[in-house]
């Protein structure tokens, strides 16, 4: 069965630069984690030209940027400055400890990207960063961006988890990635799908709890991601921000459903 999530409603306003929470788990029908295995969250940041944020710390998250449109500028206290943008991909394993910022100039053009919270297979790992160009795309083709340690993707997580980007022409048709025992998510960051007897705008997000093949239709140009997922990795959840602590509980989450649920009833009758 694939679930589907609509656009996410937790969103947060910090005065040029908005962030839009996805959660993998919250799609299930009885939740009982706000992440999926090691894809804790997935969180869509716009940024204002001329918007900096300051010096912050993360902890214990895999942080991949993926950058579509726009450009993102970092700077951290190993590497220094750093620029990533639609051919360039950065990949920071925070472990035990990482400090990072990240600005547009005013002559920038407005930033929306994705920020993916992985969570690692243990606490308290070497800290590290990647950042390097990625495989130019091609229409209609999937390029394979993260994967684990010793794999072929050109970055790597300290998780079994990879990830996958295409963009898609009108009316192309074709399956999305698939391995033997791992779980699919996919988020659309822009266009139209249909897949499943479903229709998945901008915004929405689906999770296959299978690893059987998925076929997927465009019906606009599209540009997706998608991640195939053990869901019986080992991981930690002391992520600074893939598993903040002001996370809502998942008994808050069913608590919510049910009264939405209820909502819809009585207003039918």
């Amino acid at each position: 069965m694939l679930l589907k999530g609509d656009r996410t409603s937790i969103v947060r306003d910090m005065g040029g630069f908005v962030v839009r929470v996805n959660m993998p788990g919250w799609l299930k029908p009885r939740p009982t984690d706000h992440g999926h295995g090691p894809l804790a969250m997935i969180v869509e940041s716009s940024l204002d030209p001329g918007r900096p944020i300051a010096m912050h710390e993360h902890r214990n998250d895999e942080i991949i940027s993926w950058v579509p449109f726009g450009v993102m500028r970092h700077d951290d206290k190993t590497t220094g400055r750093l620029v990533t943008d639609s051919k360039h991909l950065l990949v920071m394993n925070a472990g035990r400890s990482f400090w990072h910022s990240e600005e547009t100039l005013s002559s920038d053009p407005p930033l929306r990207m994705l920020q993916i919270f992985v969570r690692p297979r243990a606490v308290d790992l070497d800290p590290r960063i990647q950042h390097g160009p990625i495989p130019l795309r091609r229409p209609n083709t999937w390029r394979h961006l993260v994967g684990p340690e010793g794999g072929d993707a050109p970055f790597h997580i300290r998780n079994t988890i990879d990830l996958f980007d295409i963009r898609l022409e009108p009316g192309a048709r074709l399956v999305f990635p698939h391995m033997r025992g791992r779980d699919l998510y996919f988020y659309v960051y822009s266009g139209l799908l249909f897949a499943a007897g479903q229709t998945f705008a901008e915004g929405a997000q689906g999770l296959l709890l299978s690893d059987r093949e998925l076929s997927v239709e465009s019906k606009t140009q599209s540009t997706v991601v998608a991640f195939l997922i053990d869901p019986h990795a080992p991981i930690t959840r002391k992520g600074t921000v893939g598993d903040h602590r002001k996370i809502p509980p998942v008994i808050l989450i069913r608590m919510l459903r049910k009264w939405r649920q209820l909502w819809k009833w009585r207003r039918s009758y």
